[in-house]
């Protein structure tokens, strides 16, 4: 017996002119049979999964998709539609269409979006299928999707013309829908417990609250240079002296450096900020939204990969300098600078002979200590020096109050207790500006001094969390549309 089962699409080994002249041939002839090219609204009954989840037997219907494939079996065709949710078979038979539209049928080419009208039946080999009384043609593929149907393999293609990426490849469609799905879970977690959705400026005079090279632009209406955002964070506490006591901002973050497979220059960025609260309640906050989206849309706490598992369920919380001591030895902070950068050097790192102490450790931390922190840790107590909008340690004005959480060998989400001393945070600022007092952002000082309650802040890289729940190895992997160095 035939298989009604679709075969792949088989594409001659034309030129992409000569398959666009051969489909404008195509489009011409089925609109002398009476099928424009182009059709408008369609009514249909849902999405192809849907359909699928309640197949009924009979049932009248009317579905709409991408034709993906079909197999021509004489009087009659059996093909496949495809939609955002999945794929559902269709059939066609010459005695129940008629002639005309069935050799119009015939002429469709694969990649053509059309809707049809009919009945559900099963078939012999049992999978459900929609039987066609009428089809109309929505819009005439030009161009032909990828001819390897198994899955577009070209990187660089899959990058630049996403949309066949999602078209071919199911598997990326379904991280997206996965990060869709973490995103949302993110927002109701954060609304469930009062915290409000804001807005904050994407240009601003002065790009602060964190340590990056701005994109810069002009602003011709105000006759000044403006900067993108590369953090939301000096707004949002701006709004914590303004009475809002729980505030977060979900949205792009731009800075003008690197790329690599965990940087992008604009990334998505959820910020969250607390009235009355610390570093601990940030940390119980993260912890909770993470196991949530895990929970939630990947249905286990085991997540990352084979080769690299995470397990959500083992978290651990170590002090920075017990990291380092693990590293470079205990009572390394008791060493001369000098035998710290000797140390640091055997540990196979660069060190500048002009760096200081803290840059000493921080080179190790980057190095040898970040990329081995698989299961989610909370790095805490951190050298002032790394982290100038950070309140103090109590015990220890030389650290700060603060995380850094590691999941995966990456850093996903840093959280403080936040400094709201405005002449502590002023002098800070000087420090952080070598002297310029243009880098410094006086409007934010002067908020301060306004008096903003004490507060709990963080920070969580939506793309690397994406990452990190769906093992994706590279960050352009979970944007949809990653930056890319135009084409020569």
């Amino acid at each position: 017996m035939m298989s009604d089962q679709p075969t792949e699409p088989i594409e001659e080994e034309l030129s992409s002119n000569e398959l666009r002249e051969q489909r404008l041939e195509n489009a011409k002839r089925l609109e002398e049979l009476g099928y424009p090219s182009y059709g408008r609204a369609y009514k249909h009954d849902g999405t192809l999964d849907s359909i699928e989840a309640n197949h009924e037997d009979g049932k009248p219907i009317r579905i709409a998709g991408r034709l993906v494939a079909k197999r021509d079996m004489g009087k009659s065709i059996f093909g496949h539609l495809q939609d955002g949710s999945g794929r559902f078979q269709i059939y066609i038979k010459k005695n129940d269409v008629g002639d005309e539209a069935f050799d119009a049928f015939k002429i469709l080419d694969i990649g053509d979006i059309i809707g049809i009208t009919g009945e559900l039946f099963t078939t012999q080999k049992g999978e459900h299928t929609a039987k066609t009384k009428t089809w109309t043609l929505l819009t005439k593929s030009l161009l032909p999707l990828p001819a390897k149907w198994s899955g577009l393999q070209d990187v660089e293609i899959r990058l630049r013309q996403r949309y066949l990426d999602l078209i071919a490849n199911a598997d990326v469609k379904k991280v997206f829908d996965q990060r869709i799905a973490i995103v949302r879970v993110l927002r109701e977690y954060l609304q469930e417990r009062d915290f409000v959705e804001v807005e904050t400026p994407m240009m601003q005079h002065m790009a602060g609250g964190a340590a990056a090279t701005p994109f810069e632009t002009h602003y011709n209406a105000l006759s000044c240079d403006m900067s993108l955002r590369i953090a939301p964070e000096l707004y949002l506490k701006r709004l914590l002296v303004g009475g809002f006591d729980k505030v977060f901002e979900l949205n792009r973050n731009f800075r003008n450096e690197g790329l690599s497979r965990n940087h992008n220059p604009e990334f998505t960025m959820l910020e969250v900020y607390q009235a009355f609260g610390d570093v601990n309640s940030m940390i119980e906050l993260v912890q909770g939204m993470i196991c949530a989206a895990a929970d939630s849309v990947m249905g286990t706490r085991k997540v990352g990969t084979e080769s690299e598992p995470i397990d959500l369920d083992n978290w651990r919380t170590v002090p920075y300098y017990e990291l380092i001591e693990e590293v470079a030895g205990a009572g390394f902070q008791k060493l001369s600078l000098e035998e710290q950068a000797a140390k640091a050097r055997e540990l196979g790192c660069h060190i500048d002979d002009t760096w200081n102490q803290v840059e000493i450790t921080q080179e190790i931390f980057e190095k040898c200590i970040e990329r081995t922190l698989i299961d989610p840790t909370f790095v805490t107590r951190l050298p002032a020096e790394l982290v100038p909008l950070a309140r103090r340690c109590a015990d220890d004005e030389s650290l700060v109050d603060v995380y850094e959480l590691i999941i995966g060998g990456k850093e996903i989400s840093p959280g403080y207790t936040e400094l709201n001393d405005a002449i502590d945070q002023l002098q800070r600022f000087v420090d952080q500006s070598d002297g310029d007092d243009s880098k410094i952002d006086h409007d934010f000082v002067t908020s301060l001094e306004h008096g903003m309650p004490p507060a709990g802040g963080l920070g969580l890289g939506v793309d690397r969390l994406v990452m990190c729940l769906t093992g994706a190895e590279s960050i352009r992997d979970v944007i949809l549309f990653p930056q890319l160095k135009p084409k020569a």
